[in-house]
């Protein structure tokens, strides 16, 4: 007889796959990020539109947000100022952009730990009375995750395509 995952590891597992491990659907949030130098992820495909790297700080800090609700932390504890999306000047350096990726590492590990914590009977209780539950909160980071690993291959398609280049 096969024995079912609890509820959380599941999470964790969808979590995971989302952000840096293996699976089917292809490419994963850290893996679209993989080997962009800072002025690839500066570039903005056009006016007004995202870069790569608020792409990046933009995914780590909804990490946050749903980290913060699991726990029941406080608002104004993500290292940078502001919320949701965070504007970038068009320049970054190396350093830069390798913090940004740091930033984005740190948050899935803290989201992940939070997610290892709760307990399989509480994941389906509203948060904060609201009308979505921790589980929701949980499935739909993973899928935020995804939805922006494609959005970062589209833009490194456009790179190749109008900036010339593979650089």
């Amino acid at each position: 007889m096969r024995r079912t995952q609890p509820a959380t590891a599941q999470l964790v597992a969808l979590l995971d796959e989302a952000y840096d491990h293996r699976s089917w659907h292809g490419t994963n949030l850290r893996g679209s990020l993989r080997g962009l130098t800072a002025r690839q992820a500066a570039w903005r495909p056009a006016p007004g539109r995202h870069s790569i790297a608020e792409i990046a700080i933009h995914a780590a800090y909804w990490k946050y947000v749903v980290r913060r609700k699991l726990v029941g932390d406080p608002r104004g504890s993500f290292p940078l100022a502001g919320s949701n999306w965070f504007p970038l000047d068009g320049s970054i350096d190396e350093r830069e952009w390798k913090t940004h990726l740091a930033l984005l590492a740190q948050q899935h590990r803290l989201l992940r730990d939070a997610v290892t914590r709760l307990s399989d009977d509480i994941l389906e209780q509203q948060l904060g009375g609201g009308k979505l539950t921790r589980a929701a909160y949980i499935r739909g980071v993973a899928a935020h995750d995804l939805y922006h690993a494609g959005q970062v291959q589209t833009i490194k398609a456009l790179w190749r395509s109008r900036a010339g280049g593979g650089s």
